[in-house]
């Protein structure tokens, strides 16, 4: 398990994605692999959202939880504090928009996705479930 804040910036957002990597790889899911990288951007995404639309005021962060699961996936949270603006994902983007596609990037690559309310306080958590391994064997 890896939980960590981070402040409310890109640069914060940055950092969240870097750790999260980082700690994949000391899990045994490599820098290079498609665990890591899908992990990691799943991650960047939820944390740039968290960076821009989640802070309430300055010195609000977000915080990341990674967690690997027995029944074989990683699940990633990025909590906030603000609990009305709720993540929607759209169904056309604007080719010409510069924001819009990240939840779509998600919703692609996670197995399974979705917000509930923050259990410590005001505000959501976002999270992502990826399968890194068949629990079958």
């Amino acid at each position: 398990m890896f939980t960590q804040c981070f402040s409310s910036t890109p640069r914060g957002a940055r950092l969240a994605r870097r750790l999260v990597a980082h700690r994949l790889d000391t899990w045994g899911h490599p820098y290079a692999g498609e665990v890591n990288e899908t992990l990691a951007l799943i991650t960047a995404e939820l944390a740039a959202n968290a960076a821009r639309y989640g802070r309430t005021a300055p010195a609000r962060d977000f915080r990341v939880h990674l967690v690997e699961a027995v029944d074989g996936t990683v699940r990633v949270e990025v909590t906030d504090t603000r609990a009305e603006r709720l993540p929607v994902v759209a169904g056309v983007v604007d080719p010409e928009a510069e924001a819009g596609r990240g939840l779509l990037l998600v919703e692609a690559l996670a197995c399974r996705w979705g917000v509930m309310p923050r259990p410590d306080g005001p505000g959501k958590t976002v999270w992502a479930e990826l399968r890194v391994t068949d629990p079958s064997g």
